[in-house]
């Protein structure tokens, strides 16, 4: 029988070091590419307060930054399964950076909409042959994956941690202010690809047997998971500030903390992954979305509510890093096209929901579009049924 998984050694899940080590380049470079979608929900309340932007408009640049980034996933990934193209991530963390930086600079919706649009251009040419690199440095640990995918949970958790405050401060020009790190990055991970090259195969390595099927289940897992979080980073902020009371800067410090919460979960996912399996993690994380969802809504205060903010973000992402390795265990072939898919494609799409979001709030506000994501992870709950672990998999 062939096996859909990588040889695992011994250490590959018991040395942590080890697994920072191989993957540190990886997620660092995950990390400054994610802040930049991160700073779309960051600075989505900014635009609202300065420059008038409605509810469905504030919805629109969460739309822009998802057609940006889901829209092309899937042709970058067949590209990266087929070549190298060593210059395609660090070129879309530069390009993710400069459309996002200028964004707050031009005058227009249009602008702003077109912008932001690029920024997830960039973002959707790096997730691909990134995530495929990563997967060859990870081997077959689900730990080490979770440190590539705790990059880019770290990335969303700096951008309100940086983005609300300079933008409070200074306004919305402040956001050019984040165009050097990725230009800068790309150039770091440009000349990672140069040191790497003598020993990084041309071609992916074509391991086991493809599960369209399998996969086609996870991919719709990814879009439920997709549409809640990116519901909750466009609309906690204004949770706080039109609901409970509060002012922009508490509204930020909640979506650190859903973010913060992420990074917690995606890391706790990896441990949990290689000690229970992958499938019984990911059932665990769309089980306990649940309560956490209804927890928050339900606490009025807004400082108590803050603690619960931090559990919903870590709940949430417990199944993060596990996707992306069942997803390119279930397309062994093609570890690019389904990083693309998983880190992208499936990952973004949630942001096709957020126009009809921003409705049920402009009607609602924003504890109705909470509310509506608080049933939402039913359909998670009943599709990863369908999910099973690929080692016990019959070829």
């Amino acid at each position: 029988m062939t096996s859909t998984q990588e040889t695992t050694r011994p250490h590959d899940v018991g040395d942590p070091p080890g697994h920072w080590r191989r993957m540190r380049v990886w997620a660092t470079a995950h990390a400054v590419d994610d802040f930049y979608q991160g700073l779309v929900p960051a600075a989505v309340p900014c635009f609202v307060l300065q420059r008038d932007f409605s509810y469905v408009e504030a919805s629109g640049l969460a739309l822009a930054a998802t057609l940006g980034g889901a829209l092309p996933q899937v042709p970058i990934g067949l590209l990266a399964d087929r070549h190298r193209l060593r210059w395609m991530a660090p070129l879309g963390i530069s390009l993710a950076g400069i459309g996002a930086g200028l964004s707050g600079l031009v005058p227009s919706y249009p602008l702003v909409f077109a912008l932001l649009l690029l920024a997830g251009v960039g973002v959707a040419m790096f997730h691909p042959p990134a995530g495929r690199d990563a997967r060859r440095a990870a081997g077959g640990s689900a730990t080490a994956m979770s440190y590539f995918a705790a990059g880019g949970s770290v990335g969303f958790f700096i951008a309100p941690a940086l983005v609300t405050p300079a933008l409070d401060g200074l306004g919305m020009g402040a956001t050019a202010l984040f165009v050097p790190p990725a230009v800068l990055m790309g150039f770091v991970l440009l000349r990672h690809h140069d040191r790497t090259a003598a020993t990084a195969a041309k071609k992916v390595q074509h391991q086991g047997k493809d599960r369209p099927g399998r996969f086609a289940a996870l991919t719709a897992v990814e879009i439920v998971r997709s549409t809640i979080s990116t519901g909750l980073n466009t609309f906690v902020s204004l949770y706080w500030i039109r609901h409970l009371g509060a002012g922009s800067g508490l509204g930020g410090v909640a979506l650190t903390l859903v973010l913060g919460g992420g990074v917690l979960g995606t890391l706790l996912g990896g441990r949990l992954a290689d000690r229970i399996g992958m499938v019984r993690t990911v059932q665990l994380g769309n089980a306990a979305m649940l309560p956490a969802l209804s927890l928050m809504l339900v606490c009025g205060n807004k400082y108590a509510a803050l603690p619960l903010a931090l559990l919903v973000g870590l709940v949430s992402n417990i199944p993060f890093a596990v996707l992306i390795k069942l997803g390119q265990d279930y397309l062994p072939s093609r570890p690019g096209t389904a990083a693309g898919v998983t880190l992208g494609l499936a990952m973004s799409a949630g942001g096709l929901f957020m126009p009809l979001l921003g409705l049920i709030a402009a009607h609602h506000g924003p504890r109705g579009a909470l509310a509506v994501l608080a049933a939402v992870p039913v359909i998670a709950i009943l599709v990863s049924v369908a999910l099973r672990e690929p080692a016990h998999e019959p070829d």
